[in-house]
């Protein structure tokens, strides 16, 4: 992680833009949570609804990789402002193993926070061990300030 990471936006900030610049993703509820926010770092809770599930018991792929994009964008912004366009250029996930239908829990850390490109990787656990359920890698564009 690149020295000097100090974020300069506050949970509560961050949950203030996702419910005012981004309320579509609480489109089923408030599902998504930042729950902490720290040098290079945001952790976000989600709180998966019947409709995030899969048959056979388990929290949907597309529901994680959404909480992988989102907690990714919340660490670029707690770091460089709410710049609403920043934006997604690659996400890349691998899923581990399977989570019972529950709350689920994502660190994403900054890993080069550039003038134009941000990179972060984003940790996906579950269950009352925090088991690793799913790992990405994503990229986003941040326009010019």
């Amino acid at each position: 992680m690149e020295a000097n990471l100090t974020p300069v936006m506050t949970v509560a900030e961050l949950n203030r833009f996702l419910e005012t610049d981004f309320p579509e993703i609480h489109t089923d509820g408030k599902l998504f949570e930042v729950t902490a926010v720290g040098p290079g770092s945001v952790t976000m809770r989600l709180a998966p609804s019947e409709k995030h599930l899969r048959p056979g018991g388990t929290v949907s792929g597309p529901t994680m990789f959404a909480l992988a994009d989102v907690t990714a964008y919340c660490a670029v912004l707690a770091h460089i402002g709410p710049v609403a366009l920043a934006v997604t250029t690659n996400l890349n996930i691998n899923f581990l193993r399977k989570p019972e239908p529950g709350a689920l829990t994502c660190t994403s850390r900054l890993l080069k926070l550039g003038k134009r490109l941000a990179v972060i990787e984003a940790a996906i656990s579950a269950g009352p061990d925090g088991d690793l359920v799913a790992h990405a890698t994503a990229t986003y564009s941040i326009p010019p300030r």
